[in-house]
């Protein structure tokens, strides 16, 4: 999942167009997974060196983070998808560690 703003900037367009843009293609993969009985899935979402971000990008991602799983919790779970979260929890928004 990497080159999401690069993309939208090629574009002419804000890089956060380019994260919001990156869901869909999370989406699908997950509901070809669940499909296909994949028994788990790794996807490389947010490496620590996207803390040197801006802080207000880091804001926006943290942001569409929570968008997205508000929007898909009731499929996730309907099909026994878990997330877990791998590394460093700690500096996640409160509201994303929670949830």
């Amino acid at each position: 999942m990497d080159g999401n703003g690069r993309w939208a900037e090629a574009r002419g367009e804000p890089r956060t167009a380019g994260h919001r843009a990156g869901i869909e293609p999370v989406r699908q993969v997950i509901r070809e997974c669940v499909q296909l009985g994949v028994g788990a899935l790794t996807l490389f979402a947010f490496s620590s060196e996207n803390w040197r971000r801006p802080e207000t990008e880091v804001a926006t991602l943290m942001g569409l983070f929570m968008e997205a799983l508000d929007r898909e919790v009731e499929e996730l779970h309907a099909n026994r998808v878990r997330l877990r979260v791998i590394g460093n929890r700690q500096r996640l928004a409160v509201r994303l560690q929670q949830r």
